[in-house]
């Protein structure tokens, strides 16, 4: 599992970064990357920490872990702004918190995500073509989620998503030790999101592709 999603005690999660890491690695995962929610008032002092732990639990646990960021809430016309001032402090995988059903997400925050060229707009709730094609103009890749409540979209986001050929991740938003995935978990989250199992490998790759492009920068 590549979890390009994941919330630590830096801000809602409820573990440490080590115990985040740790977990994963005993599930069988081999990337995470830590991406605490982020807006101009934490920025700096978050990703300072996260970069910091990451490089120490890469070197340790042989893991790969990559410092990140969820943009939460951030008034969308300065999306574009908050992901230049995020990979500027050295955030490798920026994921924008979308207009999931679930909650009260500034409208344009997905446009202005895709339009910003994150990495992952992150349970986009009801996704429209609109933007799920200047995603895959952008190559901004939208999440299939795991996380209860910003899940019941899922099938919609992918219908929509592959009929614009934008390239789809799954990621778990985990909070807590429960919501690391399974193969049970991740075969249940494909199966009710309207994708064949094996297209869990494509988005693996997808996933990659994130990690491979960074490198290369």
């Amino acid at each position: 599992m590549i979890d390009l999603h994941t919330h630590t005690f830096f801000s809602d999660g409820v573990l440490s970064p080590s115990e985040l890491v740790y977990r994963s690695k005993y599930k069988g995962y081999t990337t995470i990357a830590l991406t605490d929610h982020i807006d101009y008032s934490n920025m700096e002092t978050v990703i300072a920490s996260i970069i910091k732990v990451a490089k120490i639990l890469t070197e340790n646990y042989d893991i790969l872990v990559l410092p990140g960021a969820e943009l939460t809430y951030i008034p969308p016309k300065l999306i574009k702004d908050a992901t230049d001032k995020c990979r500027k402090l050295g955030a490798e995988i920026i994921v924008v918190h979308g207009e999931t059903v679930a909650e009260t997400v500034p409208p344009k925050t997905n446009i202005c995500a895709v339009e910003a060229g994150v990495d992952i707009l992150a349970h986009p709730g009801h996704l429209s073509e609109e933007e799920a094609g200047i995603a895959a103009e952008n190559n901004v890749k939208i999440e299939i989620t795991s996380r209860i409540g910003h899940n019941v979209t899922n099938k919609e986001v992918a219908e929509v998503a592959l009929k614009k050929k934008a390239k789809l991740v799954l990621n778990t938003d985990t909070h807590s030790p429960e919501n690391l995935l399974s193969k049970e978990l991740i075969a249940q989250v494909l199966s009710d999101a309207g994708l064949p199992s094996n297209y869990y490998d494509i988005m693996q790759k997808n996933s990659l592709e994130i990690i491979e492009n960074k490198r290369i920068q």
